[in-house]
């Protein structure tokens, strides 16, 4: 493995590690916005990484477009945290971006994963068909149930942070 390819294989796994981490623990803590940082600075890696990998298709491709796309969620759920405006949405930006930049890293990794499989892999002439169909099933499956899961949780995760209203 090349030393771009062990950088962005390291920084996947901090970024599913801390994600994890996030997503199941409780939010507003100190230790929230520790994690949290340590997710966007591998996101950051991970993505940056992605843009300088061009082995699979030898030209800029699909996931190229995906780690943009993933990099503009990072941005728009970061933003909102830190600036904290506008007062009234900033929190559900913040929530909702991070959701979404959290399920593009798991349909990524669910995606590597299924194309591992022997019988999709592809080691001569590039990726076949079946390839690219594996990963967009998979993808879209995560975003099915991550989507649902998101919207469901999105009151209950959200309403101890917002202010009681007069």
């Amino acid at each position: 493995m090349y030393p771009i390819g062990q950088l962005h294989l390291a920084s996947a796994i901090v970024a599913l590690l801390a994600g994890t981490w996030v997503v199941l623990r409780n939010k507003g803590t100190a230790t929230h916005r520790r994690v949290g940082w340590l997710y966007a600075i591998s996101m950051l890696t991970l993505n940056v990484t992605a843009l300088l990998i061009y082995r699979l298709t030898g030209t800029f491709g699909p996931f190229h477009i995906a780690a943009v796309v993933s990099l503009a969620t990072l941005i728009a759920g970061i933003i909102p945290a830190w600036r904290r405006q506008p007062a009234d949405k900033w929190l559900d930006r913040h929530y909702f971006f991070m959701a979404y930049s959290y399920m593009g890293l798991l349909a990524a990794a669910v995606a590597e994963t299924a194309t591992r499989v022997p019988a999709v892999q592809a080691f001569a002439g590039g990726p076949t068909p079946i390839f690219w169909m594996v990963v967009v099933v998979v993808s879209v499956a995560v975003f099915i149930v991550g989507g649902s899961l998101t919207r469901r949780r999105f009151l209950a995760t959200t309403q101890p942070f917002r202010q009681a209203s007069v």
